[in-house]
């Protein structure tokens, strides 16, 4: 099997379903952004200091695997067989994660300036491209019904990297510079 096809030379893709949208269509844009996602959690697990979240990590990039496959299927002509779906403990997993890590972390008592070493700058990015996955995730929900949990998952997963880059600067001994407005 080739991976070109030639069918997409046109500005068109095809979502599952079958049914061709434009490239540009919002539901693309939704499904694009999580999968840039996916692709900054992989280097963010990549980092040595998350030898033991690699797990979690990957645990993670299976579930932007199943937030892109629902995106990208057309909600008219949704395929007979059963598709993956975000559940509830997956939620809740991200939740207990943060609450583990919130226990060995100070007080935040400020915003935080991104920053401090390179993997936490990584974890960082990875959470500002979630919020914006989110964002385009509403948008499409707007003209679209998209499952609630899958927004639900993404805003939790957007605060989960928010408290690992702190738990990561704070392993790493990476400076967290708070962010004290000019008076």
């Amino acid at each position: 099997m080739k991976i070109y096809t030639k069918t997409g030379d046109k500005g068109q893709t095809a979502l599952i379903g079958g049914r061709r949208v434009s490239k540009a269509d919002l539901r693309i844009d939704a499904y694009g952004t999580v999968d840039e996602l996916n692709a900054w959690i992989g280097l963010v697990r990549d980092q040595a200091v998350n030898a033991l979240r690699k797990d979690l990590l990957k645990e993670i990039q299976d579930r932007l695997f199943t937030i892109g496959a629902e995106l990208a299927t057309d909600p008219e002509k949704a395929p007979k067989q059963a598709m993956p779906a975000i559940v509830p403990n997956d939620v809740t997993l991200l939740e207990e994660a943060m609450d583990a890590m919130d226990a060995e972390l100070p007080e935040l008592r400020a915003f935080v300036l991104p920053g401090g070493h390179e993997g936490v700058s990584f974890c960082h990015l990875a959470r500002t491209v979630c919020r914006r996955a989110e964002r385009l995730t509403i948008a499409l929900n707007d003209s679209s019904p998209v499952d609630p949990l899958v927004i639900q998952y993404l805003n939790r997963l957007s605060d989960y990297l928010f408290v690992l880059s702190r738990k990561m600067a704070q392993e790493l001994g990476a400076e967290e510079v708070a962010w004290k407005p000019r008076k």
